[in-house]
Order: C-alpha cells, then sequence, then structure tokens
C-alpha cells in the first residue's frame, strides 16, 4: 500500500446500509481501483452505534465483492490519536471554548445577517472570568478559531468548490471528538488520499481541508457522488421500504442482482464488479440524484428497470452558501 495511496469508505455503524450507501461504496471501490490506489473500509463509531451493525454492514459490502485491502480500522479505538492533533492546535492557540447550545447557535444563524449552519464565534471574546462562571454551569465543547472565512477544494465531479469555514467544533461538550476533527486525522494515519462520498457532505470538506492544512497534513482528492433519492426527492432511507439487501433478498433479489441495479445507474455494464472497473471513466458518472422507487423493486428483480443512461458531464465551479 505504501506508495500508491489508498480510498475508502466509512459507514457509520447505526444500522444496516441501503441503496444509496451502497452504491457509494460501490463508487469509492471503483474509483480507487481504477487509480491503482488500495482500498479501505474504516468504521465510524464515535457516535450512533447499533449492536450488531458492523457486522451487518461488513458483511453486505462482502456480498457485493467490496473487501478492504488492510485491517478496518474503528474510530473509537484512536482516542490517542485525536488527542494529539487536538493538542497541538490548542498549543497554537486555535482552539477556544464555546458554551453554546444547540438552540443559541440556531438563534444565532436565524438572526439577521446570519448564516444557517454558520457559527458566528460568539464565545471566541469570552474573558477568562466568564468563562470560568460558564464552566460551572455546563461543560464546554471545544471550537477551532478558524483564520479563514472560506476555502477552496477541487473535487473530481464538481470542480471547484468554495465554502465557508467558521469556528467549527472540535470535541463537544460530552468529551466526543467531532466527525470533522476525526476523518481528517484518520485519513492521513491510513494513508488515504482519495475521499470518495455521498454529496450531502461536500460542504465539509473545504473545513475539513483547511483543518489539514493547520496539522500540517495533506488533504485529499475529493470526489463527491450525488445521492440516491426517493421518488419524492428526499434522500432515500430504510423507511422508503425495501432498499436494503436483506430486504431485497425476501423479494428474490440475490446481491448479483442488486448490483446489477446500482452498477447500471451508473451506466456501467452490470456483470460484476470487474467489468464494470474496465469500463468506468469517472467523466461519464452521473451528475444528477439516483431516483430509488421501492414500489419497483418490490415487484422484484426481472421487473427492475436497467437504469438510466449516463451522459458525459463536465465538473463546474460551485460556491456553497
Amino acid at each position: 500500500m505504501a506508495g500508491r495511496g489508498a480510498g475508502r469508505f466509512a459507514p457509520s455503524p447505526s444500522g444496516q446500509l441501503h441503496l444509496g450507501n451502497l452504491r457509494t461504496a460501490v463508487v469509492a471501490w471503483l474509483f480507487a481501483r481504477s487509480s491503482g490506489r488500495a482500498f479501505l473500509l474504516r468504521v465510524e463509531d464515535l457516535d450512533r452505534v447499533r449492536a450488531g451493525a458492523e457486522a451487518e454492514q461488513l458483511a453486505e459490502l462482502a456480498a457485493l465483492g467490496i473487501l478492504s485491502d488492510g485491517p478496518v480500522v474503528r474510530q473509537s479505538r484512536n482516542a490517542a490519536r485525536y488527542d494529539q492533533a487536538l493538542g497541538r492546535l490548542q498549543a497554537e492557540g486555535l482552539v477556544y471554548e464555546c458554551f453554546c447550545t444547540r438552540r443559541d447557535v440556531a438563534e444565532a444563524a436565524s438572526a439577521p445577517h446570519g448564516r444557517p449552519g454558520f457559527y458566528p464565534g460568539t464565545c471566541r471574546g469570552l474573558g477568562e472570568d466568564e468563562r470560568e462562571r460558564r464552566r460551572e454551569q455546563r461543560r464546554p465543547a471545544l471550537r477551532l478559531a478558524a483564520g479563514v472565512g472560506s476555502w477552496v477544494i477541487e473535487d473530481l465531479l464538481t470542480g471547484h468548490v468554495t465554502a465557508p469555514v467558521d469556528d467549527f467544533v472540535l470535541r463537544r461538550n460530552d468529551g466526543v471528538i467531532a466527525y470533522n476533527l476525526a476523518v481528517v486525522v484518520d485519513d492521513a494515519a491510513q494513508g488515504i488520499d482519495q475521499v470518495v462520498r455521498g454529496d450531502d457532505l461536500l460542504e465539509s470538506a473545504p473545513r475539513q481541508a483547511y483543518l489539514a492544512s493547520l496539522l500540517g497534513l495533506p488533504a485529499p482528492t475529493y470526489a463527491h457522488v450525488p445521492l440516491a433519492v426517493s421518488p419524492g426527492g428526499r434522500r432515500l432511507a430504510k423507511r422508503d421500504g425495501a432498499v436494503t439487501l436483506e430486504d431485497l433478498a425476501r423479494l428474490g433479489w440475490s446481491p448479483e442482482a442488486v448490483l446489477g441495479v446500482i452498477l447500471a445507474s451508473l451506466g456501467l455494464p452490470g456483470g460484476s464488479l470487474a467489468a464494470a472497473l474496465a469500463s468506468f471513466d469517472p467523466a461519464r458518472l452521473p451528475r444528477d440524484p439516483w431516483v430509488v422507487d421501492p414500489a419497483v423493486l418490490s415487484a422484484g428483480p426481472f421487473s427492475a428497470p436497467a437504469g438510466p443512461a449516463c451522459k458525459p458531464s463536465a465538473p463546474t465551479d460551485k460556491v456553497l452558501p
């Protein structure tokens, strides 16, 4: 693995993977393999964990032929690594305590001139006496004292992406390391230099690339894949019906048939991952969400459509609010 980099798929073990999750895993695997990289699996288990979900997810991926080229890493075992990175930022004066509740943050964002999802630095200028008083009332979170207002990344599917960088959380007030810090540290530690994931995380990529720069770590190459959605346009979820391998198996779907539908949605031959890899061209990946109709899937594998054809689409510059 040394010298060739790696891609990855990193689910949270909160439940079974649905078709959208599996499709993203397939695309991440294709990106890694087509570029000569290793492919790794990581379990992001710092937050929501359901007993048995990790084993289920790894089995579901294996059923589609997606295996890790190295040991499966679990974030819950990396506390020392995160503490070291956080300590470096603290030593450089880039961390401060924040006593705001979620309601406080939401109200600040909805105020005149506020920005949705953007923390305005409410606690950044508090004096030591005030911080001491507030510590008696509430355990603080730790936030990054960002030195920029925005950051730019290059996304292989979207092009140049500019997004705001605020004083985002590094460690929550319950002591759990925040996603943005954990993912940056883990990717660097595992030699992951290619991150392929759902485009719901596109706005977080500039924050993570900026944080990597502060830690002296290389930022990976990004590719954010459009999500799978329901016919109503919502992000696909298990509540939409038969959208997991287990659900579909009860309706007569084999893992191979499910893989075929996923590959067809990408405009790739559906016989196998190997056949898809031989035809894989990132420039021809669809740029629109994949609309999944569980009612069609429920009718059985012989009734499901092959999937839409994919047309070439060039990346474009994108500025996120």
